[in-house]
């Protein structure tokens, strides 16, 4: 208590079955005259592609452009040719549409928009300007957060890391969470990306900076997940459940502006390296992270213990990741990173890899290599 920390809770949201009319609201409020939408490759393929484009063709009748060429793990290339996009097509605003990955390059081209001859790796939050190109995000899956976040997260081949590059400019102007445009998601991506939420709200929970508000958000947005995920993976048309899945989303972002954990270390490696989906990665490492963690305190996982349903007996920890082991079944995570062809003379590469990331210093427990090298193996 002897620090002092600053509190900001500041994104306009809209949430809603067809809160997508809200786009009329950002362009009014933003002046925006053209914008560039951002999706990823596989978003024109769906119906939520084709709402949000009638959406936004009835907003700006001239027209608006589109870059959908984002790739799940978007690299620095992927940031240039969105640059290229926005340039060409004369706009003055950027709506981000899909996926965490469309959203993180929505918002890091407004960093290159600013700063057009740097790379992003070499900008940092201290040289952003108080104010960016117009931003509204637009999320199809219910998982990152991305759309609340204040942070972009680029894959720099010549580094072979993810970048993270932070600071409030980087914020949507509005977020719009409509439950429409989640439907369609299959299965596999529903469980995948619900997982991130849930590793978001446990990771930023047991986090041990001081952040109350986060910490009430985070043990709601756990709740929240363990509730409607399981109906949103069973039922893709169930309204109700895809809408509380994004607000779980939502809110797990929001938590961790606490920060988050190893969970996170020993997923983005896996993500850069073999292409695993991030939220897959994060599913399969949580359970391990949160027995790893218990071997210290297992008492900080109490409250995420009755946030899960379970009790939390003398083992809290325990509990939490037996619950998770057994959630994420309940949804079709069974993989262990072998059935990813994760070789096993990887690991120690990787491990490496993870002790370079920024998320684990504000783990509850301090971790080394030797502890990053184990983790992997347990969940090889």
């Amino acid at each position: 208590m002897s620090e002092i920390t600053s509190f900001s809770f500041p994104t306009q949201i809209r949430f809603g079955p067809g809160a997508r009319s809200a786009v009329a609201e950002f362009a009014a409020s933003c002046g925006v005259k053209r914008p560039l939408m951002v999706a990823d490759a596989g978003l024109p393929k769906t119906e939520a592609y084709k709402l949000m484009s009638a959406e936004l063709s009835g907003t700006w009748p001239a027209g608006f452009a589109a870059f959908t060429g984002v790739n799940p793990n978007p690299t620095e290339d992927n940031l240039e040719d969105t640059f290229r996009a926005y340039a060409d097509g004369k706009c003055d605003g950027v709506i981000g549409v899909g996926g965490g990955s469309a959203l993180d390059v929505a918002k890091a081209v407004r960093i290159k928009i600013a700063f057009p001859d740097r790379s992003f790796a070499k900008v940092s939050r201290d040289m952003l300007p108080k104010k960016l190109a117009p931003f509204c995000a637009v999320p199809t899956t219910a998982g990152t957060g991305s759309e609340v976040g204040r942070s972009s997260v680029i894959t720099v081949p010549s580094l072979g890391l993810k970048v993270v590059v932070g600071g409030p400019p980087l914020l949507a102007d509005m977020a719009i969470l409509d439950a429409e445009l989640t439907v369609g998601l299959p299965p596999f991506l529903t469980a995948a990306t619900g997982m991130d939420a849930m590793t978001h709200a446990v990771e930023s929970f047991v986090c041990p900076c001081f952040h109350p508000m986060c910490d009430a958000i985070a043990l709601e947005a756990v709740r929240m997940t363990r509730i409607y995920l399981p109906k949103a993976w069973a039922n893709g048309k169930d309204l109700e459940a895809r809408g509380m899945m994004l607000m779980a989303a939502a809110m797990g972002a929001v938590a961790f502006q606490k920060d988050l954990g190893v969970a996170h270390s020993l997923s983005h490696p896996l993500s850069t390296d073999f292409g695993v989906h991030h939220g897959l990665a994060n599913a399969i490492a949580l359970p391990a992270t949160v027995r790893f963690n218990g071997e210290e305190n297992s008492g900080q996982y109490e409250r995420v213990a009755v946030a899960l349903g379970v009790a939390p007996g003398n083992d809290p920890a325990g509990a939490v990741a037996d619950f998770l082991d057994g959630f994420n079944k309940s949804i079709g995570i069974t993989q262990k990173l072998r059935d990813l062809k994760v070789p096993q003379n990887a690991l120690e590469g990787l491990a490496e890899k993870a002790m370079l990331d920024g998320c684990h210093p504000t783990n509850p427990r301090k971790c080394e290599k030797k502890d990053m090298l184990r983790l992997y193996k347990e969940i090889w």
